[in-house]
């Protein structure tokens, strides 16, 4: 490196040290990572196995009650980026225990939340007055700024997989959040209600949109599974995804949340899927079945109850040892709005 360059180099830092006195910095010196030619994501590949992951959780029902926690949930935090709550840049997500003859407090906040029942039977969720009894598989969600609690009458623990958008919220600086002045909200309507108006390819005569939320918040599992056996008897599998079906709001066929989009695919015994990338760092937990999963060259098996992440811009690849159902769950709804979300089947 000749003189010259060596002078120049000094007199820039000497320049970038004056100017950084009034919050200013030289955008040449970073326009590479701020406008890189592709997605580089902080988040790294990561899998939480359940099967070491519930003694910890039935220990913390130990140490603290779902009324004092207001939600106990061992949150799911991406390795590379410890201390943010978060398992990509946008998501968190958690797991959540509840016990027999608990409640988790009635609430509401503007961050989007979704459940995926992991184990367990006999509790509910209430959402704006309307209680649903939870079964594993079944996909759950409480839009923005609506009261929502949950009991356990039952005789059994109950856990479930949180996703919510606090980080994406977060990021706006739009957080808000409020607690009921009761324990858990009265039933205003029969369990059932919701399903039966919005989730029969229906929509009341008088019925006027909430927001962007869709006005079912309980998708049965029973429901779901029974759709993908459908697809499956009537046509060949995607060669990335096997058998692959998105939640949606029935009244708009939009996403079910404004800020997280919600899936569901059947993964045929044998399946060897084809190498796929998205933009949307993806969140998947395994229903039913075992698999693995290639992340960038790295290989990494699953079974039912586990739950994975695959980064933004990740190459993978999925293959099930038997018939396995995954669900899964991103950002996609707001990158497709601003127009960002890209895919490609490699």
């Amino acid at each position: 490196m000749t003189r010259a360059v060596l002078d120049a180099r000094a007199e820039r830092e000497v320049f970038y040290r004056r100017i950084a006195q009034a919050n200013l910095t030289p955008l040449w010196e970073i326009l590479s990572a701020l406008v890189p030619e592709h997605p580089r994501s902080p988040c790294v590949p990561a899998i939480w196995r359940y099967r070491q992951v519930r003694p910890w959780l039935l220990e913390s029902g130990r140490l603290i009650s779902a009324e004092e926690a207001v939600r106990r949930v061992l949150i799911l935090e991406n390795p590379a980026t410890p201390g943010t709550s978060a398992i990509t840049q946008s998501i968190y997500a958690g797991l959540q225990l509840i016990l027999p003859g608990e409640i988790a407090p009635s609430h509401r906040h503007t961050q989007s939340a979704l459940r995926l029942i992991v184990e367990g039977h006999g509790a509910f969720t209430a959402v704006e007055g309307e209680r649903v009894t939870m079964h594993p598989g079944d996909f759950i969600i409480t839009p923005a700024w609506t009261w929502h609690d949950h009991g356990n009458p039952g005789a059994e623990p109950v856990v479930w997989l949180d996703g919510l958008d606090i980080p994406l919220v977060r990021f706006f600086d739009c957080g808000f959040s409020e607690n009921d002045v009761q324990l858990s909200q009265p039933v205003a309507r029969p369990e059932g209600d919701a399903l039966a108006r919005y989730g029969s390819n229906l929509l009341p005569i008088d019925y006027v949109p909430r927001d962007q939320a869709s006005p079912l918040f309980a998708y049965p599992y029973v429901r779901t599974r029974e759709a993908l056996e459908t697809l499956r008897s009537n046509s060949a599998p995607h060669a990335a995804h096997g058998y692959k079906m998105q939640f949606i709001n029935p009244a708009t066929g939009g996403y079910p949340m404004p800020t997280i989009g919600a899936f569901v695919q059947l993964l045929p015994n044998g399946f060897l899927g084809g190498a796929y990338r998205c933009t949307d760092g993806t969140v998947f937990h395994c229903i039913e079945g075992s698999g693995s999963v290639t992340i960038n060259g790295a290989r990494v098996a699953f079974a039912s109850q586990d739950t994975f992440v695959v980064p933004a811009w990740s190459n993978h690849r999925l293959e099930a040892d038997s018939d396995t159902v995954l669900f899964s769950f991103s950002d996609r709804p707001v990158q497709r709005a601003l127009g960002l979300w890209r895919e490609q089947l490699l």
